[in-house]
C-alpha cells in the first residue's frame, strides 16, 4: 500500500456500497414516519394515543413531546429508529476496523507493508467518522427537506444540532469498539463493547426517567448527555455534545496507543 492515507482510502473504497445501503435505509425510515405527522398531529390523534399509554412507557420511550412536530421527529427518528440504525452501522464498522482486520489476517499484512500501527488505527477511525458524518448529514438533509411539507415546524439550525448529536452518539460507540479491538484483537469483544456503550446509555436514561431518585444515572448515559435537552425543540446541549465527541476522540487516540503497544496475536 502506498500514497496518502492508504488505509482510509481503501476503507472508503470498499465500503461505499454499504454506505449507500445505510443511506437508503435511513431515507426509507424518514419518508415513512415524518410525512405522517400532519395526519396525526393536526387533529389531536397523537394526544389521544399518548393519554392511553402508561406514563412509565411514555417516559421510557420519550414520547412526552410527541404531539409536537419537533417532538415527533425526535421520538420516532433521532431518539429511536435513527439512533438504532446509526448505532448498528457504528458497531459493525468500529468492530471490523481493527479486530476484524486482525482476525482476517489483513492487519498483519498491511503492517508488513510499512504502515505504522498508530497510523492504521487513526486512519481506521477517520474512515468510520467520515461514513457516520455522511449518514448524519444525509438524514439531517432529509429532515430539513421534509420540515415544511410535513408541517414539523422545526427551527432549521436545530436540525443540524440534532444531526451532530446523533452522529456523536454513533461515533462514541464505534470508537469504544475500535479501542476494544485494539486491546484484544477479537471482534466479538469489540462488538460487545461498542453495542454495550449504546445499549447501556439508552437503558440508563430510560431508568432515570422513572424516578427522581435515579436521575444520577443520566450522568453515565451519553444518550442523556445529548438528548436530556430536546435538540429539535430547544437546541442541542453544547456541553453534552462536546463531552460525547470529546470522549469519542480520546477513545480513537487510545486505540492508536493500544495497537502500538500490543503484540499482535501474542
Amino acid at each position: 500500500m502506498s500514497g496518502i492515507l492508504p488505509v482510509f482510502r481503501r476503507s472508503i473504497r470498499e465500503s461505499w456500497r454499504g454506505v449507500i445501503g445505510w443511506s437508503l435505509g435511513l431515507a426509507a425510515v424518514l419518508f415513512l414516519y415524518l410525512p405522517l405527522y400532519p395526519s396525526f398531529g393536526a387533529n389531536g390523534e397523537l394526544d389521544s394515543v399518548i393519554k392511553a399509554m402508561p406514563k412509565q412507557l411514555i417516559d421510557t420511550l420519550g414520547y412526552d413531546q410527541i404531539a409536537t412536530g419537533a417532538g415527533y421527529a425526535q421520538s420516532t427518528f433521532y431518539g429511536l429508529m435513527g439512533f438504532l440504525l446509526l448505532t448498528i452501522a457504528a458497531v459493525l464498522w468500529g468492530s471490523a476496523a481493527i479486530a476484524g482486520a486482525e482476525e482476517s489476517g489483513r492487519l498483519e499484512l498491511d503492517l508488513a507493508h510499512g504502515i505504522g500501527r498508530g497510523q492504521y488505527a487513526a486512519e481506521s477511525a477517520l474512515s468510520v467518522l467520515v461514513r457516520l458524518v455522511w449518514l448524519g448529514a444525509f438524514s439531517g438533509a432529509i429532515v430539513f427537506a421534509l420540515n415544511d411539507p410535513a408541517q414539523l415546524g422545526i427551527h432549521p439550525p436545530h436540525i443540524w444540532g440534532a444531526a451532530l448529536a446523533l452522529t456523536g452518539l454513533a461515533f462514541l460507540s464505534a470508537m469504544a469498539g475500535l479501542l476494544a479491538g485494539a486491546l484484544t484483537g477479537r471482534k466479538a469483544w469489540a462488538t460487545g463493547v461498542a453495542a454495550g456503550v449504546a445499549v447501556l446509555g439508552y437503558v440508563f436514561q430510560a431508568v432515570a426517567r422513572q424516578s427522581d431518585d435515579l436521575e444520577w444515572l443520566n450522568a453515565l448515559s451519553p444518550y442523556a448527555w445529548v438528548y436530556h435537552q430536546p435538540p429539535l425543540k430547544d437546541g442541542v446541549d453544547l456541553g453534552g455534545l462536546l463531552l460525547t465527541w470529546g470522549i469519542a476522540v480520546v477513545l480513537a487516540g487510545a486505540s492508536a496507543v493500544a495497537l502500538s503497544r500490543r503484540d499482535l496475536r501474542g
